[in-house]
């Protein structure tokens, strides 16, 4: 895989930010939103979005290899909201279900990863849907890094499905509605949320120069650490991500204390 190296003086820079890293500081879940792709393409005159698109997954695979080398054990990417699904044109989409399912493919065949499929499949082709289940099919006795793929996701929506899937859990056991008020508990709807049973994400990533969620792990990133970048998706480099591991290692992190 490409390192996204650059001249001599960068790759000095690059040796000396990974050499000063603490390795007992680095987050154990980063959630990642590669931002910008079809800026990208249209800055560069290209006739398409799918050439962005296929530019930010590069990005994440790259990103990917990162993060496994330093030891880091969850990573999340957002890859398409359900506002996308709602708002973006039919021919865009199309491909981006076709870049979305050959990156699930080939993530699941690289290293002993094991990819999950975080998000609703409601609205998916199911062709997507059926190249998401391989992927997480294909790769669930994996012990390496974890990784999730937020397809077809929203943050609300996925408070909602939780909570749904508790009162429905409820009901069938013959509950009462007293019983399930008290039963609504903040570990409840965590463990009921898509990423039940993993660590919330300690650091939040997110590219080309926006700084807001989009409706990105609502409820899991109550205690995160934000990083936002300048750069566009595509152009994320190694110096970027130890920046924001260094940043965030710089932290006093007091979850609430």
């Amino acid at each position: 895989m490409d390192r996204r190296g650059g001249g001599l003086l960068y790759r000095l820079y690059q040796r000396r930010l990974r050499r000063r890293l603490d390795p007992d500081r680095l987050p154990h879940h980063v959630a990642m939103i590669i931002d910008g792709n079809r800026r990208w393409a249209r800055q560069r005159g290209l006739d398409s979005t799918d050439h962005g698109y296929r530019a930010g997954a590069d990005a994440y695979r790259v990103f990917l290899g990162w993060c496994d080398d330093l030891g880091i054990e969850h990573v999340t990417l957002y890859l398409l909201s359900n506002d996308n699904l709602a708002k973006r044109p039919a021919e865009e989409l199309d491909g981006l279900y076709a870049i979305i399912g050959d990156l699930a493919d080939d993530l699941s065949r690289f290293r002993d990863w094991r990819v999950q499929h975080v998000g609703s499949a409601e609205g998916l082709p199911d062709g997507l849907v059926a190249q998401l289940a391989a992927a997480e099919q294909r790769t669930a006795g994996g012990a390496g890094m974890h990784i999730n793929l937020a397809v077809g996701y929203g943050g609300r929506r996925e408070i909602v499905d939780a909570i749904r899937t508790i009162v429905r859990e409820h009901g069938r056991d013959g509950g009462t509605l007293e019983a399930l008020a008290e039963d609504l508990t903040p570990e409840k709807i965590g463990a009921h949320l898509y990423t039940g049973g993993q660590p919330d994400p300690d650091l939040v990533i997110r590219t080309s120069g926006e700084q807001r969620l989009s409706d990105f792990m609502l409820w899991q990133s109550a205690h995160s650490e934000f990083y936002f970048v300048e750069a566009l998706g595509p152009d994320f480099r190694e110096v970027d991500f130890l920046r924001a591991l260094r940043s965030y290692a710089e932290r006093d992190r007091r979850l609430g204390r």
